[in-house]
């Protein structure tokens, strides 16, 4: 839907592979899909569910066993995002690396993204050779 040719819309590194390859297996799901939705303090909120089945609109990556569908709607949002999983004393969890987002609320949670018009051209550009 969203994207360019030869060009993985996220990445992900190896230690979210191996927690979303561990995530899979437990509950036999197809992988993760990622979304963004409204809400929290800067205007937007990451989303992560289940999935057992692929939708044909998803963008679909792969990488090691690691299985992320990014849902249509949040493609253009998530353009260039690095996925990892970090772990510390207090909390463990998925950490987005995203170029994308110009504002995040002080605990994190939620994000504000660059104007839809600006996403789209950085898209064009990037895809010019």
């Amino acid at each position: 839907m969203f994207g360019i040719p030869s060009k993985q819309a996220v990445t992900i590194t190896q230690k979210a592979e191996a927690q979303i390859a561990k995530l899979m297996e437990k509950d036999g799901h197809m992988g993760l899909r990622i979304g963004v939705k409204k809400g929290g303090c800067a205007g937007m909120e990451y989303t992560m569910d289940y999935v057992d089945e692929v939708d044909k609109n998803d963008e679909l990556v792969e990488q090691n066993g690691a299985r992320v569908m990014i849902a249509p709607m949040a493609q253009m949002f998530l353009f260039g995002t690095e996925i990892d999983y970090e772990t510390s004393l207090l909390e463990s969890g998925f950490k987005f690396r995203n170029p994308n987002v110009t504002d995040a609320c002080g605990c994190g949670e939620s994000i504000k993204f660059k104007d839809v018009e600006e996403l789209q051209a950085e898209a064009v550009a990037a895809s010019k050779p």
